[in-house]
């Protein structure tokens, strides 16, 4: 699998915000969102083994992973799955777009999905395979990156149109220097959305352009 870079951080998203957290970033991504925050992940990287990943990332001596990328579920599924296999006995989450179908990606017991659910405003929600909202589970999480209140009013419908409230866990992020994370917290109270708020965490602490945090 090509790998971008492996480094330990604490995880600005997701339920794990604030912990302790070794992120694994594969290269490559078939999408193109407007406001993407990890560009140079497009291409380039280091081929390594799943071996290789792992010895890697069990070096930092934390149990907690985040698979992520560009798109990781672009990889060869047979190193994805291998890496997982390793990563067994870890609390582990795989970031995906919802682009790629999660079929033929069985996670086991601690593993996660955060599945990153495309807003219009992003200019890739066309290309969102929904088909994967059916496989989620509750402990499965959906984050919605929204630019304006039109996202908002999309990923409100998509929820309740797939009945996500029921299946799985939500999360909220405004697109960083676009929208006033107040603002969305304002809407998400008014609609009663059972809904987690993320800032990114990451960013607040060393800022939008610095890599490996």
């Amino acid at each position: 699998m090509r790998v971008s870079e492996i480094f330990l951080s604490l995880q600005g998203e997701s339920s794990s915000a604030g912990l302790p957290t070794v992120f694994v970033r594969t290269a490559g991504c078939h999408l193109r969102c407007r406001w993407c925050d990890t560009a140079y992940a497009f291409a380039g990287g280091e081929e390594m083994t799943p071996a290789e990943v792992y010895q890697r990332a069990a070096a930092y001596g934390v149990r907690r992973a985040c698979l992520t990328g560009g798109e990781p579920l672009l990889q060869p599924r047979h190193e994805v799955l291998a890496l997982l296999d390793l990563l067994g006995g870890w609390e582990v989450s795989v970031e995906t777009s919802g682009a790629v179908s999660l079929a033929g990606f069985p996670l086991r017991d601690g593993h996660r999905w955060v599945m990153d659910l495309k807003c219009p405003s992003s200019g890739m929600s066309e290309r969102m395979d929904l088909a994967n909202l059916e496989r989620l589970r509750p402990v499965d999480e959906v984050k919605f990156v929204v630019g304006d209140e039109a996202d908002y009013r999309w990923a409100v419908e998509t929820i309740r149109r797939h009945g996500l409230e029921r299946r799985c866990r939500l999360l909220f992020s405004p697109v960083y220097g676009e929208l006033d994370p107040a603002r969305l917290a304002e809407w998400i109270l008014r609609d009663r959305l059972e809904a987690r708020l993320q800032v990114q965490l990451h960013k607040l602490l060393w800022g939008p352009d610095r890599r490996g945090v």
